[in-house]
């Protein structure tokens, strides 16, 4: 018995060592699979990164241009208003010069602008009231015999006047003066303001 009892000892110690052999192969390749996932694992989770902080700065960069484009609108809305208040004030300055200077800027405006010499100037109330009468004859002495005569009817406007000859009419407010200055100006005045 002693031979087989041998034989047998010698396969199981052959079958332990294959075993032994197969197990330790096996726990090879786990270990390779698993450094293999591992490794995958790390480089995703490092591409994820990489992913979430760009994403995240390309957030923040368009949040700071759309700030930077709304900060310039909200500069460039109070320097538009600054030059609309500046034009304002001039046209309030015009229609408050003192009296003399007043008359004297109606009537220029009437000679410039008359054609037949024999226009009626419209004016506003106040102005009808005040100057209307120095205006008219200031202009047709600048107009070296003028017969330009003043209007009964008074118009709605800060100052200036309009020349009427029958139908056709000569603006030549204090509003639009300003208005035709402004497309000019408005450049000139903002880099004045904003120097």
């Amino acid at each position: 018995m002693k031979g087989t009892e041998k034989i047998i000892a010698h396969i199981q110690a052959d079958a332990k060592a294959q075993a032994d052999a197969i197990l330790a192969q096996a726990e090879q390749q786990c270990a390779e699979i698993k450094a293999d996932f591992d490794k995958k694992a790390a480089d995703r989770y490092s591409e994820r990164i990489r992913s979430g902080v760009k994403a995240c700065q390309d957030e923040v960069d368009s949040r700071v241009r759309i700030d930077q484009m709304e900060a310039r609108k909200g500069t460039l809305a109070v320097k538009q208003e600054m030059v609309a208040l500046a034009f304002d004030k001039a046209l309030e300055q015009l229609c408050n010069l003192p009296e003399e200077q007043y008359v004297a800027f109606l009537a220029a405006l009437a000679a410039r602008a008359s054609v037949s010499r024999d226009e009626e100037i419209i004016l506003n109330a106040r102005d009808r009231a005040a100057v209307g009468e120095k205006v008219v004859s200031a202009a047709n002495t600048r107009l070296g015999g003028g017969k330009l005569t003043l209007a009964k009817e008074t118009r709605d406007f800060a100052g200036g006047l309009i020349l009427r000859r029958g139908n056709v009419e000569a603006n030549c407010t204090a509003e639009l003066l300003v208005e035709l200055q402004r497309g000019e100006l408005s450049a000139e005045i903002a880099g004045l303001l904003f120097a």
